[in-house]
């Protein structure tokens, strides 16, 4: 089980996100070594009390690995923002190559360039000027894969792949 931590607080905009712990985390882990037993376990109450209440508020988030990989799903195709990579702390990286979903809906709009919504509710627009030709019928499947440069191709039931962007 994966346990990530995302606080918000004061933290300096220069810093990387996963350099340090958040305090909440650091003051609950230090309560390991108090020797004493009832400061000890007085100690982890009242991390555990302030961890509760921040998570409560939203002020710390916490996921498990199986939340991430559909976070990273949910974002397949998006061009975020270069920021430290929170969801592989002591982990070695998964990359995300392609996903495998069913076509909603396709529609030509302007420019006669394609738009296709998938099943997971992401939504694809053609960029290149190829013509597309594939059947039009929803829940037929569908891959779309990382390609060149950070594009990707989207294939439609075994047709010929459309260069595409997340919309």
């Amino acid at each position: 089980m994966l346990l990530l931590v995302i606080c918000c607080g004061t933290a300096q905009a220069q810093q990387p996100v996963a350099q340090a712990r958040p305090e909440l985390l650091t003051r609950l882990i230090d309560c390991r070594s108090i020797a004493d037993g009832g400061q000890r376990l007085a100690c982890y109450d009242a991390a555990a009390s302030a961890f509760d209440s921040a998570e409560k508020q939203g002020d710390v988030v916490v996921i498990d690995r199986e939340q991430v990989g559909v976070a990273r799903r949910q974002l397949f195709g998006f061009q975020l923002p270069s920021m430290p990579d929170l969801l592989q702390r002591g982990a070695q990286p998964d990359t995300l190559d392609s996903i495998e979903t069913t076509l909603t809906r396709a529609g030509q709009y302007g420019e006669g360039k394609w738009t296709f919504t998938l099943a997971d509710g992401s939504t694809w627009r053609q960029i290149d000027s190829e013509p597309v030709r594939f059947r039009n019928r929803a829940g037929l499947p569908v891959r779309v894969r990382r390609a060149a440069l950070g594009s990707f191709l989207l294939t439609i039931d075994g047709s010929r792949a459309v260069r595409v962007r997340r919309q």
